[in-house]
């Protein structure tokens, strides 16, 4: 009796039978989205408040520093819901990008033995912490209530765009990280270091305007233009600049192709090298 062998060998470049394919695996998707949501605040003692307190507390302390002692601008809003809102997005990006960089040394077990798509681990990592997003826009809720501000209509139908543009650069510069990352762990050591750098080269806890003419080298970071609308959307603090906003889709856009590109080029090694 003759026993069949089937290779599954998956393809170099991204077509659309990946997203046939991921939509076969929902049900997996959603499964390990689950998984690393409880998995984060197993054995918590305040669960999943974790996702409040973090941004909560540290909206204190920069107020404290930068708001009152700095005396940082913050376009002639209280500077605890100017900085709140940025530090809203900035976690958003910042978390699903640590997380999604290491999701595939964290699944080796699974990896190197089932097969399934292997898009959907980085996948699950940023959904998992837009959880945490909307728990901690509870904060902002709140803010807004306590401030006064009442956003605007067009405000509200435009942070679905904001969270789809953060969205995208997440999977996008996770796929890349979490590919570069099995063949070189230097990433875990190096990406920690390049989040606190780049949380000071995004305007979260200053304006954009404060760079004066060189305002225009803040606008090549993705996550500038959806702070700024986010800013702009939510508390009026300048009309929504649609350029900077398209420049930064445009970014993400291209963060999203190159990281899903590079992902699908070295996906087929990752089993015999984890």
């Amino acid at each position: 009796m003759h026993e069949t062998l089937t290779v599954i060998r998956p393809k170099k470049s991204f077509s659309w039978n990946d997203v046939r394919e991921l939509w076969n695996y929902r049900e997996l998707l959603y499964f390990f989205t689950w998984r690393d949501f409880k998995v984060r605040y197993k054995q918590t003692f305040i669960g999943a408040l974790w996702a409040i307190l973090q941004p909560f507390v540290t909206m204190i302390v920069f107020s404290v520093f930068f708001g009152n002692l700095a005396q940082v601008p913050s376009d002639g809003v209280p500077y605890p819901i100017f900085v709140y809102t940025g530090l809203l997005f900035w976690q958003f990006f910042s978390g699903a990008l640590s997380d999604t960089s290491n999701v595939l040394i964290g699944n080796q077990a699974i990896i190197t033995k089932v097969y399934f798509p292997r898009l959907l681990l980085p996948i699950s990592g940023v959904i998992s912490k837009f959880v945490d997003f909307l728990f901690a826009a509870i904060v902002l809720a709140g803010l807004m209530i306590y401030y006064g501000f009442v956003p605007h209509l067009m405000g509200i139908w435009l942070i679905p765009l904001l969270l789809l543009i953060t969205f995208m650069a997440s999977v996008g510069a996770g796929l890349f990280l979490a590919a570069v990352n099995v063949k070189y762990r230097d990433v875990r050591y190096a990406l920690p270091f390049f989040i606190q750098i780049l949380l000071f080269l995004t305007p979260v806890i200053y304006p954009a305007s404060i760079a004066g003419k060189y305002s225009w080298l803040l606008a090549l970071n993705p996550m500038t233009g959806v702070i700024q609308s986010a800013r702009a959307a939510l508390l009026g603090t300048t009309a929504v600049n649609w350029t900077l906003l398209g420049i930064s889709s445009l970014a993400c856009l291209v963060i999203l192709l190159v990281g899903s590109a590079y992902f699908k080029k070295v996906e087929r090694y990752f089993a015999d090298i984890l």
